[in-house]
Parts: C-alpha cells; structure tokens; sequence
C-alpha cells in the first residue's frame, strides 16, 4: 500500500514538474467586460459593448443613436467561445459562464422566435432601435448559433437546460423556412448573379453565422429539416462564389450583393465544416477554392477590409479588426478538418500571426497577460487602442481555436518580411525571431499553392 501510495505521489510530482505549455487564451478582459443582471425576473449575464484605452472602464454603445450597453451580437460570440472552451479543454467553468450568457440570448427571443439586441442601462429591451429591432438576421443568426452549440453540448448532461434551449431553437426554425421559401430565385446585379433565400436576400455574411447554428442543431438531432435547409443555405453561398485562382475576384465568396469585406464572411468556414459533417465534396471543394485563390493573396499582398468586385478599384485597406482574421482562421483550420492538408494550418497560422505583430503596424495586437485585444488598425500610422467585447471575443476564439493544432500555433510568431509578383509567381517570406522562414508560393501555371520551409 505504501509503495503504491509512494509511486502515485512521485507521478504527481514528476507531471507538476514538467514544464507546462502556456495558453495564449486569458478570459480576464472578457470577465471584466461581463455582468450579472436580472432580466425577465431572473439572472443573466451580458458582455459589455466597448471598454475605451486607457482605463478600459464600460462605454455604452452609441454608434447608431443609443444603442444599449450589451447585445445579443456579443452575448452569443461569448458564449459560443467558453462552449468551445468547455468542450475542447473540459474547462466547466467556461460551461457555468456559457449557461448565463445563453439565459441572457433566451430572455431576448420574442415568443415568434425573432430577436431584439440590445438592453439599455436601465436594463429594458431597445424594441425599435435600427440595430436592435425585433428581428431575423444578425443577431438572430448569432444567437441561434450559441443556442444551438450549447443544446448538443447539454442535451445530455442537463436535460432541463436544454430543453429550455430546444424549445427556443424551434421557434426560429419557422424563419429559416421562410427565407428558403425564395429558393431557387435569382437576380443580377451588375453582371452579378445574387441569390434570393439568404439572409436579407443577399448577405451571405450574415447567413453563414445561422448555418453555424444550424449545423450544431443537425448534429444534436439529426432532423432532416435542418440538414435540408443547411444544404440549400450552402447552395445560396456557392451562388456568391466568383473566380478561381487565376481569374477575378479568385474563388472569393461575396459578403453582401456584389461587396466583399473581412469581417464575419465566414463562408469557408461553415462550408468546410458543413461538408465535412454532411459529407457534402462540393462544400469542400467551395471552401478551398476560396482559400488556394483568396486566401493566399491575402497573406501574400497584405490584409484588406473591404472590395467592392463590380469596381475593382473600389478597394479599401482598412480599418482592419480581429473579426476579419477569425473567419479566415477557423476557414482554414475547418478547412484541415476535411482534408488533412497541412498546407491549411500554416496557412491559418500565418493569418491568426496577425494578432501577434504580423500586420501593416508590426503591432502586437492581443495581449494574453490582459487577454485585451486592439480593437482594430485605422490605418498605416494608426491603432486603435481600445477593447471592446466584438475584439475580445474574436481574438480569443481564434487562439482557443488554433491552440488545438501543434503545426497552426507555431505560426504565430512568424511575420512577412518580403514578397515578390510575377506573371506566373506570387510568393511571401515570413520568418520568426529565431530565423526560421516559411515561404508560401501561389504558382498560377500550375494552378497549386506550396508552403515551404520551417
């Protein structure tokens, strides 16, 4: 008995012993932003919109009239992450804050499974602000995303909870259906074919957050309803593709009518990890092609915000913000998922680096002392210094994400020290302090994209 008692204890010792890898991921900031309220008789937590440099104290939204001081936008992307924190580092009091911030998204629902947004300082509802009315879009779609990860992460282990979840999932299911009721109807918008049974006809930005949902809500339940829906959502995506990777605008998925921006386009994201889960190639193939011909030249050229493709020279470099590098990210990471090609996870590296200094500024734009991130690049000379919740919750859902994947996370380190365009070639040497250096080369006579070096 003494000998085993003697052996366990030297096996504590010698795991204490060893050196720890450290996570970049620190929840401290978004704690900081978070508060425990009652709303509709009973406790709930919100996520607070903006916190400003240098005392990053709470500021109330105000970008469109008032606002409120928390949304369904943040609450949802909150919760989402700490549900991914509990479900890929067992982690259960990331489960207990994901629990309140889903009460606070339920209380938000209306009985037709609309949404409202934000909440005021005095903790009422904004019924009729413009980013807050009742609703089925963003924050819809965002909400049903938390809603539904966190039903197949407790349908089994709290029964209760998530059949409060479920019955709130199926009040919004009628909404999808009558988006898709305009499936299969098009129209052209300089030159542009648009489909019409996406969010807000055309956004295929906003669609992909609800199609998150929807497909956590399939692999919970395994109705065929859903999995129909989310084929015929994707169909709708693959409409707003354009290009390949030698031809304009290079297999990238547009955002909204004939625009593309960074932020919240995660089409790559939602097909690959679609795809995998229904076992749909042309999913697949959609979100590589974006990767190999968009993707690339992004990490090549330099990041932008937005491109309008009917005008190409419509092109504006910034502001640049974490919610542009998440989606990227987690495309290229799903996008490994479905194809074991390691290419992807140097390639989602490189694109999170940009949280570590690899951006037009070389600025460190997460601190994972604090866990603050910027909240955005204005411009070449410029960063803005705040720390809201919309950068906060980005920037760690990307790092939680990437620390998953030994081969991505030793890419964080590395920034772009030059590139070079020709006819054929373009190519980008990014390197690490040490002296390491990984070139990626998108050859356009082979039509391939290689990543080499170390």
């Amino acid at each position: 008995m003494k000998k085993t008692v003697l052996i366990l204890l030297l096996a504590i010792a010698t795991a204490f012993s060893q050196p720890q890898k450290s996570s970049p991921v620190n929840f401290a900031h978004l704690r900081h932003l978070t508060q425990e309220i009652v709303l509709n008789g009973g406790p709930v937590s919100i996520v607070h919109v903006y916190a400003n440099y240098p005392d990053y104290e709470w500021v109330e939204a105000a970008d469109s009239g008032q606002e409120g001081i928390a949304c369904v936008d943040d609450a949802a992307r909150a919760a989402v992450v700490y549900l991914r924190s509990f479900e890929l580092q067992h982690d259960t009091s990331s489960l207990i804050s994901a629990r309140s911030l889903l009460r606070f998204v339920m209380s938000m629902e209306a009985e037709d499974g609309n949404f409202y947004n934000f909440i005021r300082r005095d903790h009422s509802i904004n019924r009729d602000g413009k980013t807050s009315f009742k609703s089925f879009g963003w924050w819809a779609g965002r909400g049903v995303w938390a809603l539904s990860l966190g039903y197949r992460l407790t349908k089994d282990s709290d029964v209760k909870f998530a059949g409060e979840l479920k019955r709130c999932i199926e009040r919004s299911l009628s909404h999808v259906e009558q988006v898709l009721g305009h499936y299969g109807q098009t129209k052209t918008v300089s030159g542009f074919k648009l489909p019409s049974w996406l969010l807000y006809e055309s956004a295929s930005d906003a669609t992909t957050e609800l199609m998150l949902g929807l497909i956590e809500y399939y692999q919970a339940t395994h109705d065929k309803r859903v999995k129909t829906s989310v084929e015929k959502l994707a169909d709708g995506l693959m409409i707003m593709q354009d290009g390949d990777m030698k031809s304009f605008p290079f297999g990238a998925h547009r955002s909204w009518e004939t625009m593309w921006h960074s932020w919240g386009n995660s089409q790559s994201f939602v097909l690959a990890y679609a795809g995998r889960v229904l076992g749909d190639k042309k999913m697949i193939a959609s979100a590589e092609k974006e990767a190999s011909g968009f993707y690339t030249r992004l990490l090549i050229d330099g990041m932008i915000k937005e491109w309008n493709f009917a005008e190409p020279k419509k092109k504006s470099e910034f502001e640049q913000i974490a919610y542009g590098i998440r989606p990227m990210t987690l495309g290229l990471l799903r996008l490994y998922d479905a194809t074991k090609n390691e290419i992807y996870l140097k390639m989602a590296g490189l694109a999170a680096s940009w949280l570590f200094g690899n951006n037009v500024l070389q600025q460190t734009m997460y601190d994972s002392t604090t866990g603050r991130c910027f909240d955005g690049i204005s411009d070449r000379t410029r960063l803005n210094r705040n720390s809201g919740a919309e950068s906060t919750i980005e920037a760690l859902y990307t790092l939680l994400e990437i620390e998953q994947y030994p081969l991505a996370r030793k890419y964080l380190s590395y920034r772009k020290t030059s590139n070079r365009s020709t006819k054929e070639i373009l190519s980008a040497t990014f390197q690490n302090d040490a002296g390491d250096t990984l070139v990626l080369t998108m050859n356009l006579k082979r039509g391939i994209v290689q990543a080499q070096g170390r």
